[in-house]
């Protein structure tokens, strides 16, 4: 009986050991799956001011290894929109990194008003840190501004700080809010006489030994050769005149059309930053992105690191020669030229199938209005100057002085409230008195308080995206919304700004590990991305995040 009982008793702990040991090996087999399914680096790439149409009217000039092989062998987003306004550089970056929008990261512009220190201050500026790896001021820069964590911050967490950062721009706000506040590092290029990529002590206190040795390289000096187009000219069909009346060009050179001998022309035109607004920006970010992965040895390991990249000289050339020139053609047909090189070099270093990449931009730009108006489609400039006389004429007589209001930018009015108080004045009826006057103006189309903000819930149109673009403790008391395609701008060249189409629809690409073959006309938004690449990684979204994952371009 008792050898039957021990038999049993055997029996029954084998069986239990088998159990658990089985068990155990399923749960490290699929952890060891879903480590092996998450990509080694992730790239995020933002192209400043690309319009979605630049993939379809260049697409015949594109090779087969940058933007086609994304398209190809990744999912694009077709119908890709920004959803708030203002279209701008600093809160594109922040909203494609976040997953939300300026109501709530708090990157309302690139500068704004600031209602608590009375004085206009730049998204990413911080005095208390210190540049590293030049004397300028240029480098006292940080994203303590920006309210929430960015996808790149969540992978950090996730990974106690093992996964990596690194944000990479020439404009430093595309370098900086990108990475997040808890980046190991973001460079960002400074020109002038230097022509180095710095950082600030909010990171490190030195450059690592890889950023020295590429300063102390001619990659930038390079640079400063020819710029003619990479095709013949001729064959720019998709573009304007090289010749015409609605480009800025360089100082020293009489006409805006190719070539463009940068050595002779950079004394003239900031020395390094002449290379910013060319096409040689962009092959100057590729090759410092290159040096970053090799030198901080991303992609390595299998805790998932991120890159942040951002291509900022295609909004040079832009601002410069606007959305229908030769020069931006160029710029693009380059700038694929130079993902392919990049995406050819992470296929050796880090594997063809183990790295994942989106691609999408901050805004897009309008065609030059005075070209418009040249083919009688409707669209101007806008005279700020008249609109001030006239609206401070408006508050002499309204209120016997102009102190009520602190300051006029970004399209928005900043109210006095001590001098309102002061005066017995109610604050929102001074608000809708104004959105009145306003409204009576040239090239008005719109305007709203910020009561309004505050108290309805928009869901369409310009008024939703206005929501989403107003931040409380940040934003005016009145907003205002221009006629469309009528900018404060010089009458050559692009800008962007506004909530209508040609600055909201931008490209939007996922291609590699993780990433499903093919295309939706679906309307995505811009703040959809960091939901995305979260869900691939399987990490919390970012702590502000209002987008949702797109599960169709998932696999």
């Amino acid at each position: 009986m008792k050898k039957s009982f021990l038999t049993v008793t055997c029996f029954f702990v084998i069986l239990v050991s088998f159990s658990q040991n089985n068990a155990e090996n399923t749960y490290k087999s699929e952890a060891k799956d879903k480590q092996v399914f998450k990509p080694k680096l992730v790239v995020g790439i933002v192209v400043d001011q690309m319009r979605y149409d630049y993939l379809t009217r260049f697409y015949t000039k594109f090779g087969d290894g940058g933007f086609k092989r994304m398209i190809n062998e990744g999912f694009n987003c077709k119908n890709n929109h920004f959803n708030y306004v203002p279209t701008y550089t600093g809160p594109g970056h922040a909203s494609v990194y976040t997953g939300t929008t300026p109501k709530y990261h708090g990157i309302i512009s690139n500068n704004w008003y600031d209602k608590e220190v009375k004085q206009t201050v730049y998204c990413a500026e911080d005095n208390s840190v210190q540049s590293v790896g030049t004397s300028s001021s240029v480098g006292q820069m940080s994203p303590h501004r920006m309210l929430t964590t960015s996808f790149a911050d969540e992978n950090r967490l996730f990974t106690q700080m093992r996964g990596k950062t690194i944000g990479i721009a020439i404009k430093d706000r595309g370098a900086i809010l990108p990475a997040g506040h808890t980046a190991n590092a973001a460079y960002w290029f400074h020109g002038k006489d230097e022509g180095v990529w710095i950082s600030s002590t909010f990171y490190k206190n030195d450059l690592p030994q890889w950023v020295k040795d590429f300063n102390t390289s001619d990659a930038a000096e390079s640079y400063f050769k020819v710029w003619d187009t990479y095709k013949p000219i001729q064959s720019y069909t998709e573009s304007g005149n090289d010749l015409n009346d609605f480009e800025r060009g360089f100082k020293g050179k009489e006409t805006a059309t190719f070539p463009y001998d940068l050595e002779a022309l950079k004394s003239e035109n900031g020395d390094f930053d002449i290379l910013k607004a060319t096409a040689y920006g962009n092959s100057l970010t590729v090759d410092f992105a290159i040096a970053a992965v090799k030198g901080e040895v991303l992609g390595q390991d299998n805790e998932t690191d991120v890159l942040a990249l951002s291509f900022s000289s295609t909004d040079y050339v832009g601002h410069n020669f606007g959305v229908n020139s030769k020069e931006v053609e160029d710029t693009y047909i380059r700038l694929d030229k130079d993902l392919e090189r990049f995406f050819l070099f992470l296929d050796k270093s880090v594997g063809k199938d183990e790295y994942t990449v989106f691609l999408t931009a901050d805004h897009g730009a309008v065609n030059v209005p005075s070209y418009l108006s040249s083919v009688k489609i409707p669209a101007g400039y806008l005279d700020y100057n008249t609109r001030k006389q006239k609206f401070q004429s408006f508050l002499t007589e309204s209120y016997g002085t102009t102190e009520i209001v602190e300051n006029v930018s970004n399209d928005q009015v900043f109210l006095n409230k001590v001098k309102l108080k002061e005066l017995g004045l109610n604050l929102h009826e001074v608000e809708q008195a104004i959105v009145d006057e306003q409204i009576s103006y040239p090239n008005i189309a719109k305007v709203y308080t910020a009561t309004a903000m505050n108290s309805t819930n928009f869901t369409t149109g310009i008024e939703a995206l206005l929501q989403s673009g107003f931040n409380q403790k940040r934003s005016g008391d009145v907003i205002i919304v221009n006629d469309v395609a009528h900018i404060a701008y010089s009458r050559t060249g692009s800008t962007h700004g506004s909530g209508s189409n040609y600055d909201t629809h931008v490209p939007l690409l996922f291609f590699g590990k993780g990433i499903k073959q093919g295309e939706t006309l679906r309307k995505t938004e811009i703040t959809d991305i960091a939901p995305t690449i979260s869900a691939l990684l399987g990490i919390s979204f970012p702590n502000g995040a209002i987008g949702q994952p797109l599960g169709i371009v998932l696999d």
